[in-house]
């Protein structure tokens, strides 16, 4: 939406196109003087949450390329921001293959999505792989949202040609109080947190406020745990103030190709406690905006220390200025001046 909206601003007309968007979000589109094209898929899963919409979303393209197969766009250049719809494209950006994120979220799954993983894993690969050889053949440049991410689609043989880090809007976040209260620990529960790190860092009795709107994932044990406030969903003034008050935000991940709740959390002065691999490390400093911590263990035994000694005061100051380097204006002076490069040749 911000590239969109910053092209509407300087002449283009813009059109976004879905599998399926709700009246909401088509208003919305009209209103930003941008086109929705909606292809209106009938999807089995729409009132089950949003993750399994979009995996049947993308079942439907890799299987039999159902999302794409009416789709125009010879008119018009394409920019491909998704992983279900393949069409020919002057740009896809990637944001990460579902056969990796799967294999990594596993032990993390309840009961009965593992088995229905495991019988399904051969398949899934096999799909991924053919889906993301197909979009890459269609596609001029190819743009990942991370080195990490870059990586996982090397190993399909994807030749990667940029990176363009995911915009953080730094007007937005930012943080609301001088004087934070650092009297719980933040955390986001989703279908990549690691469960079992946390819940072993509520056990030793430190106060963790959670937020996340993805329930079907979360696992009861941890929702009822007397050290666990669970906030659901949040607005975003909210959020700001749960970031900006924390003492620091947990990020224990299974898989995580960029990972906004670490930089959000920075913006806003909140150092983090995070998993050493993948997106989050390409940000997050040890000892100057966070720890990158491993294993698991060790990770719960940081936070303990943290609970019970803090940190320097400056590293708030440090979040806040690494953060500003990931504001919108970067991200569309990049994605600007690779379009106009490549248009121009």
């Amino acid at each position: 939406m911000y590239l969109a909206n910053e092209l509407t601003r300087t002449g283009y007309n813009v059109s976004i196109m879905s599998p399926i968007m709700s009246d909401d979000v088509e208003k919305s589109l009209h209103a930003s003087n941008i086109t929705p094209i909606n292809l209106r898929a009938n999807l089995f899963t729409k009132n089950l949450g949003l993750s399994l919409l979009w995996f049947e979303t993308w079942a439907r393209e890799a299987l039999i390329n159902l999302n794409s197969r009416n789709v125009d766009n010879r008119s018009s250049t394409t920019i491909n921001f998704s992983q279900v719809i393949s069409v020919p494209s002057l740009a896809w950006y990637l944001q990460g293959p579902p056969s990796i994120a799967l294999r990594d979220m596993e032990k993390e799954l309840s009961t009965g999505f593992r088995i229905a993983y495991n019988f399904l894993k051969p398949i899934i690969g096999h799909l991924d792989e053919r889906l993301v050889t197909r979009m890459s053949a269609a596609s001029d440049i190819i743009i990942a949202n991370s080195e990490f991410c870059a990586s996982m689609y090397s190993s399909f043989g994807v030749k990667v040609n940029d990176i363009i880090y995911p915009p953080l809007d730094c007007q937005m976040f930012n943080p609301s109080t001088a004087k934070p209260s650092s009297d719980y620990v933040l955390t986001y529960l989703g279908k990549e947190t690691k469960f079992s790190v946390v819940k072993q860092i509520a056990d030793k009795g430190i106060k963790i406020k959670a937020f996340g709107s993805k329930t079907p994932f979360i696992q009861r044990e941890l929702l009822n745990h007397p050290n666990v406030e669970f906030l659901g969903h949040v607005t975003t003034r909210e959020l700001l103030e749960a970031y900006s008050n924390a003492l620091f935000t947990l990020f224990p991940f299974t898989h995580e190709p960029f990972g906004y709740v670490p930089l959000e959390s920075m913006a806003c002065g909140t150092p983090v406690l995070t998993s050493n691999m993948q997106g989050p490390r390409e940000y997050v400093t040890e000892g100057f905006t966070g720890w990158l911590i491993y294993p698991d263990d060790e990770l719960v035994l940081k936070a303990v220390d943290l609970w019970r000694g803090g940190y320097p005061s400056h590293m708030r100051l440090n979040c806040v200025k690494v953060a500003s380097k990931f504001d919108v204006s970067f991200y569309l002076e990049k994605w600007l001046n690779i379009l106009s490069n490549t248009l121009a040749s």
